[in-house]
């Protein structure tokens, strides 16, 4: 059984755990305040740009995004112009050409963003066993959303006396089993925003989870948009029902 189970841990990228980190359950994360929380809510442009601006810089060479085309970003506010030098700055493959060869090209807008390795087995290797997950859908796919990323990337900690971790393996509070593999992406100052935001790593990890909300489900505002359009109607529709009714037995009366 504990063989099954560390075997699912390393397939979910998670890494091989100890039979003390085994047993461990993940901290439930903090439930913070989020913009698009809420019937009302909305995406923060200028954090889902900086939140762009880490997975770009920091996250982008594990993790892909798979699902995303560059020209979605304009939901984040960038032209034409900025989409395509996004795009430009990843290596793209294409083809067959006309030897019938695959070839790497730079990235255009209507691409989707590429993953960084050529296959499973390949990013396996690359990282001591553990696959990393594509990160389009990762609110959806954990409990938690943007909380549960969030908490995920503040959480590196010492591990506890009584914990042993295998060799590359890290303690991270929220994490399940508390054993994982993938090392502290964040440090303080990792990036420099371009908005003069002061680069903490809670803050880089508050705007990358939000970006990554984003990336999950970029129609969030619209979706919430009809959803009020439709209760307004609806009320509107009940009123009106109301006032009919009232009418034909006011005149049968």
């Amino acid at each position: 059984m504990k063989k099954l189970a560390v075997i699912a841990a390393v397939l979910l990228g998670l890494g091989a755990t100890s039979t003390t980190a085994q047993a461990a359950e993940g901290a439930a994360p903090p439930e913070l305040h989020w913009s698009f929380d809420g019937i009302f809510g909305t995406f923060d442009k200028a954090q889902l740009q900086r939140g762009f601006q880490v997975y770009k810089e920091v996250c982008s060479t594990c993790h892909g995004l798979r699902f995303v085309a560059f020209r979605n970003l304009a939901g984040l506010g960038y032209n034409d112009d900025q989409i395509d030098a996004f795009a430009a700055e990843f290596q793209v493959t294409d083809g067959p050409d006309e030897s019938g060869e695959m070839f790497q090209r730079p990235g255009e807008a209507a691409d989707r963003f590429p993953d960084p390795f050529p296959n499973q087995q390949a990013a396996r290797y690359a990282n001591g066993g553990a696959y990393p997950p594509d990160l389009t859908l990762m609110p959806e796919k954990r409990a938690g959303g943007a909380d549960y990323i969030h908490a995920l990337l503040t959480g590196y900690k010492d591990p506890p006396s009584d914990v042993e971790l295998l060799p590359g393996q890290y303690y991270n509070v929220y994490f399940p089993g508390n054993a994982i593999s993938m090392a502290p992406p964040l440090i303080e100052g990792g990036v420099t925003f371009a908005d003069g935001t002061e680069a903490t790593v809670d803050q880089m990890a508050t705007d990358v989870s939000a970006f990554l909300r984003w990336t999950s489900e970029p129609q969030l505002e619209e979706r919430k948009t009809m959803g009020v359009k439709v209760i307004l109607f609806l009320l509107v529709f009940t009123g009106l029902l109301y006032a009919v009714k009232r009418k034909i037995w006011a005149d049968l009366h």
